[in-house]
């Protein structure tokens, strides 16, 4: 799992623009997030052809850009460049786990949600690249 400071290795990931992309977007202050990461953690050490990546939406402000977060945690999964699922998910690690490996096995259309977070994957090539 990645997070803002392991972010120079996603350029060199093999055919990024494929790979299944899980983002979490969290806070540090959110009780919630804090007992999720182990978990998020322990489901991205169970699939490693996917990558993870843990975002603070306050600390990362420079990636997560404009994205308002109303719920926590809330999942970002994208294959590629190409946003598939957008929404809050329940800390429960079996349901994210089922969540996670059903949206990546998707190829339809991208899922709705504002620019920004279709945006993200870019942002975090951008950041990986500084």
């Amino acid at each position: 799992m990645l997070s803002k400071g392991d972010l120079s290795s996603i350029g060199s990931l093999p055919t990024p623009a494929t790979l299944p992309l899980v983002i979490a977007l969290c806070a540090a202050w959110c009780d919630t997030c804090t007992e999720f990461r182990a978990t998020f953690e322990r489901i991205a050490d169970a699939r490693p052809g996917m990558v993870f990546v843990w975002l603070d939406i306050e600390d990362d402000s420079e990636i997560c850009g404009e994205i308002d977060i109303e719920n926590f945690p809330t999942l970002a999964i994208y294959r590629g460049t190409r946003l598939l699922h957008y929404g809050v998910s329940l800390p429960q690690e079996g349901t994210v786990a089922r969540l996670i490996d059903e949206i990546a096995e998707r190829s339809e259309a991208d899922a709705a949600a504002p620019q920004a977070v279709h945006d993200l994957p870019r942002s975090l090539l951008a950041a990986a690249a500084k």
